[in-house]
Parts: structure tokens; sequence; C-alpha cells
């Protein structure tokens, strides 16, 4: 509620202008009740006298507004009041504060102007003194005079200087929002992606194996009942691990529910059961390792594995009747290279998508400084090699 009434107070700017000003003619009037000797013998009533005090207050109200217009008609207010010999000790307050108002609002030059301009009235009024009074009674008010009205554009200047240094902050925390705004889009972006690509692996390899075993069970039901009853029990498992992935995936975008666990991301050590899950819905398979396994990140592990599992999973749906394959993982000083091949239709093959699933895998392999190459074999079939880096791991 304070907050909201200082907010409010605080954007009536003319209101609280004319209250500053308010005092000033009261005070003027008063002064000249308590001593009519102050207005010198010039012939002029009080109601000029009103008016005077008027012209020097009143612009004032909208000093924030035009504070160049409002000094100069303060300034030429104190013209008229030298030229017709009155003193208005209150009123003439205005004068430094609509100073202050320009060096403030309209910077070095413009305040200095108005500077040199005050100085100059107080010199005018100075010499206008001099048939009463001798020049060195006069060099100690000029002397008071010239630091006040020095003072007070040097107070209008740092006021300058400290507003543009707020409203740099201002800008630069504005623009440094925006860049984190920016950032926030970019990652959800690239993290949509991701769980795009995974949504897709996952998806992908566990229907076309259910399709399979599906159209297995539909063939050997009639004949061997046996066996439609491995391939719909291969079934319910693999729609169980699809749907398991697909929840672990999902629950990243669950930003209120941290509770439940989900299985870790599968790896190297997960490429024997995807196999295994291959094998079992008919498609011969061959899988060998090479070299000497190597510690390697999470991130590069999920790699190869989903490298294994897209190009399996496009062996199944494009590779055809009486299809084989062959998985490697060679384990260099260097690199680890994945090779699976089959001796399917290849090239020949129609697919159904629009090929996103060799995007991203080339998305995966590149962000580790690897190539893939997806390409139809010269003696049919189609192969698709990975060479991936491998990064030594920091000790734990």
């Amino acid at each position: 509620m304070i907050t909201r009434a200082w907010a409010w107070w605080r954007s009536k700017t003319t209101l609280i202008d004319f209250l500053f000003m308010l005092p000033l003619p009261f005070s003027s009037a008063l002064m000249y009740g308590k001593s009519p000797s102050m207005v010198h013998d010039t012939g002029i009533g009080e109601t000029w006298l009103i008016v005077l005090t008027l012209g020097l207050c009143l612009p004032l109200i909208w000093r924030r507004r035009w504070p160049r217009a409002v000094f100069v008609v303060i300034a030429a207010a104190c013209g008229v009041q030298w030229i017709a010999g009155v003193l208005i000790q209150p009123g003439d307050v205005a004068v430094l504060v609509a100073l202050y108002t320009v060096a403030a609002r309209r910077g070095f030059r413009w305040g200095l102007a108005a500077a040199l301009v005050a100085e100059a009235g107080v010199v005018i009024e100075l010499c206008q003194q001099v048939s009463s009074a001798d020049w060195e009674h006069l060099r100690s008010p000029l002397a008071f005079l010239t630091v006040v009205i020095g003072g007070v554009w040097v107070f209008g200047i740092y006021m300058n200087t400290r507003r543009a240094y707020l409203r740099s902050l201002m800008e630069r925390a504005a623009r440094l929002e925006r860049e984190r705004d920016t950032q926030v889009q970019i990652a959800m972006a690239g993290e949509r992606a991701r769980i795009a690509r995974e949504l897709h692996d996952v998806v992908a390899h566990n229907v076309s194996v259910m399709v399979v075993q599906a159209d297995g069970a539909a063939y050997a039901i009639e004949t061997d009942r046996e066996r439609a009853k491995q391939a719909l029990e291969a079934i319910s498992a693999t729609g169980r691990t699809a749907l398991a992935e697909m929840r672990r995936l999902l629950g990243v975008l669950r930003e209120s529910d941290d509770t439940g666990s989900y299985a870790p991301q599968p790896g190297v050590d997960q490429l024997t059961e995807l196999v295994e899950q291959v094998r079992a819905s008919g498609l011969p398979l061959r899988f060998e390792v090479k070299g000497v396994p190597a510690a390697l990140s999470a991130g590069l592990e999920l790699t190869i594995f989903r490298i294994v599992q897209e190009s399996l999973t496009n062996t199944l749906k494009h590779g055809g009747a009486g299809v084989t394959a062959d998985v490697s993982l060679h384990y260099g000083d260097e690199a680890v290279e994945v090779r699976v091949r089959d001796d399917g239709r290849g090239a020949a093959a129609v697919g159904d998508g629009q090929g996103h699933g060799l995007v991203g895998m080339r998305e995966r392999v590149a962000v580790y400084g690897g190539a893939a190459q997806a390409r139809p074999r010269p003696g049919g079939g189609w192969e698709v090699v990975a060479r991936l880096p491998v990064r030594e791991e920091a000790p734990a």
C-alpha cells in the first residue's frame, strides 16, 4: 500500500512542483508586509509587485517539462525586477531552482549557459548598487552569490550524470533480461529437439519391433500357437519398455513433479539387451565388440546406443524379407567406431518417414565432434558408420 502510494505521488510531478513553489510568493508577501522599505522607490504599485512575484514563481510548476523555457521566463521576470529596482528576496530563489533544473535535465552546455546568465544578472544587480556602496563592500556579496550559483550548477550536473548512469544500468539490466529470455528460449528449443529425437528413437524402434512380432503372431496363430504366444509376449514386453522410456523422457517436462524415479539413460551395456530384443523379433543378427572397452561419458554411451537402435529400426522397417544384420563396435585409441550393416533392399527401400532418424543420428554424432555416414552398400543392403572421438574424462 505504501509503495503504491509513493509511486502515485512520484508520478504527479506537476503537483509536487506546485506545492514546492507555493511558499515563495507567500514568503515574499509576508516580507513586504513586515518591511515596506524593501521595495525601492520605483513608483510601481503593489499589484505589479504581485505580478512580478508570480512571474518568478509560477513557471516553476512546469520546470520539469520545459526547463529551458521556464528559465527564460524567470530570467526575464528578474530582468524586469532589476530594471524596476524591486528587491524580491524569496522569489529570487526561483532563479536557482530553474538553473538547477536546466543543468540536471539538459546537460553541461545548457546548464553552463544558464549559470552564465544568472551570474550576469548578479553582476547587473550589484552594479546598480555601486552608487550607494563602494566596490570593496560588494566583493563579498559577489563572491558569495557566485559560489552559490556555481554550487547549484555543479549539483545539477551531478544529478544529470547520476540519472544518466542509472538509466544506463536500467537499460543494461533490461538488455541482460532480454538476453536471458532469449537464451532460455534457445535452450527450450534445443531441449524440445532432443526430446523429439529421443521419442523418435524410442517409438520408431519399439513400434517396428511390435509390428514385426504382430505380423509373425498373425501368421503363426493357426499353425504354431506356442510361437504366436511368444510373439504376443514379446509385443507386450516391448510395449512396456516403450511406455517406460516415454515416461522418462516426458518426465523432464513436468516442472512441478519432482517425485518419481525414472530409469537411467541406456548406454553401451544395454546393447546386448537391444540385440536380443531385435533377434526375438525374427531378425538374424550378429553382434561383436573389438578392442579394449574404454570409459565413456554417459552422453557418448547414449549416442552409441541410439545409433545402433536407429540403424536396426531402419533394417526392420525397410530391409525386407530374409534380411540379416551385423553390428560391430570397435574401440580404438582415439575413437570408437560403430558399424551397422544389413543385406536388405538398401536404397531401393521406400521409407514412410521424412528422414528424421538419420538427421538426429548425425546431430548426435556432431555434438561429440564425430562423423556419421548412412549409405547403400555396393553389394546390396545398407550401412551406417559412425566414428566418435574418445574424450578423456577427468578423474573423479
